[in-house]
């Protein structure tokens, strides 16, 4: 688990594709219960990320993309759009970001490696979207290894349409920092990792921080959800 760890890759956040760019296959997102509160983050116009409606008016994706990778500053939150359902062109609902909450525990590091077990944020948006509209996505602090996992994604290949990964599992777990068998790309950051039960909504269980490699199989990394998430939701309002 510490060689592993050690490992872990540059974190997914990425410049937005310029032009058109040919989409890798996808699954069948549309078969996935409340998929339309996942939505790109459209950060400065210039990087893309992945978030979750979590609240009307609350958004969780990794605490790194809040940063520019380049200078290693703080990233006005205020320039951040959130694009849930994000289709083509068309979104389910599209909002401005007024503020932004970062775990306490985080660090941002331009070596490039992402903090592992504290990397998540918490954004507050400018207008709430309507739960008739989308429903918020339901959250669990029970993810053990061994469950089944997928993960719901904007990318640097799908930028415009989520991807959809079901066959994962949880390889391993330490505290908050979670190892699953997802495979991830730039711009997947912040994604949700789906606790996934047939016959049930799936529930966000954790969050896309980076992606690293097992031997010669490729893994994701993500911060799992626990208590201290409610604590960054009420500072966010």
């Amino acid at each position: 688990m510490k060689r592993l760890l050690a490992a872990a890759a540059a974190c997914l956040l990425t410049g937005m594709p310029g032009g058109a760019r040919a989409e890798e296959p996808r699954s069948n997102v549309r078969s996935l219960p409340g998929w339309e509160a996942v939505g790109r983050l459209n950060i400065s116009g210039r990087n893309m990320c992945t978030g979750s409606l979590i609240a009307p008016n609350l958004v969780l994706t990794a605490a790194h993309c809040l940063f520019d990778p380049a200078s290693g500053r703080a990233v006005d939150p205020t320039t951040i759009k959130f694009e849930a359902g994000l289709v083509g062109r068309r979104a389910k609902a599209a909002r401005q970001v007024s503020k932004a909450v970062v775990h306490p525990g985080y660090e941002f590091r331009r070596s490039g490696n992402s903090q592992l077990g504290s990397d998540i944020a918490v954004l507050k948006l400018a207008r709430p979207i309507s739960s008739s509209q989308i429903q918020p996505l339901a959250m669990a602090w029970n993810a053990a290894r061994g469950d089944s996992v997928g993960v719901l994604s904007y990318n640097y290949n799908h930028a415009t349409r989520p991807n959809l990964e079901r066959s994962c599992q949880v390889l391993a777990k330490q505290r908050t920092t979670l190892v699953t068998s997802c495979r991830v790309d730039y711009g997947a950051s912040g994604a949700p990792i789906l606790e996934v039960v047939p016959g049930r909504v799936p529930r966000l269980v954790s969050v896309i921080s980076s992606k690293a490699a097992m031997g010669n199989r490729r893994v994701s990394i993500g911060t799992a959800l626990d208590s201290s998430l409610w604590r960054l939701m009420q500072i966010a309002g």
